[in-house]
């Protein structure tokens, strides 16, 4: 397992729409596995493929907490099949833009199809903070970033910081 280098907003890669996985392959389960290793080591609850360069349909999630053992998920090709009525606000923060918190309005429920690690189907109904994560990591699947939820302002600001930071990062390579 290895650590991936995580991809900072704004990246033209962050807005692509990814491609579905054929099949879980030996290097889809490394690239699985180097996720995890990568969100745990952020730290995060969550992260697309495209975060760390890679346009196909995959992210992880752990949503388990702190004080918990840990309950890590890869889900391959995930669609949601239903949506809650009722909604629901969290703080969201994005490995992809560091640093910031907005909150964004969402399904407090939501059912989703996915393929797991070993290749299985799954239909899993996913609540508060886990339908969360799982409708942000899907929106990176589609190009769409948290961000994308704030006002134009906002979005705005927060692009002009990530801006900066990168050029910061840039000079201390």
């Amino acid at each position: 397992m290895s650590l991936k280098k995580i991809i900072i907003h704004p990246d033209p890669r962050l807005k692509k729409i990814c491609k579905a996985v054929d099949e879980v392959s030996p290097a889809l389960r490394t690239l699985a596995s180097d996720m995890l290793e990568t969100m745990y080591d952020a730290p995060g609850i969550g992260l697309a493929a495209p975060q760390v360069g890679v346009l196909q349909r995959v992210f992880v999630m752990d949503v388990a907490g702190k004080e918990s053992a840990p309950d890590p998920r890869v889900l391959f090709n995930p669609r949601i099949t239903w949506a809650s009525q009722e909604l629901s606000v969290y703080e969201e923060g994005c490995l992809s833009i560091p640093g910031i918190f907005e909150d964004v309005t969402r399904p407090e429920s939501v059912r989703m199809v996915f393929t797991d690690i070993d290749g299985k189907h799954h239909e899993e109904e996913f609540e508060g903070v886990a339908a969360t994560c799982a409708q942000h990591e899907l929106d990176h699947l589609d190009g769409k970033l948290f961000v994308d939820y704030l006002s134009g302002i906002k979005r705005r600001m927060i692009t002009a910081k990530m801006k900066k930071l990168k050029k910061e990062q840039a000079r201390e390579e």
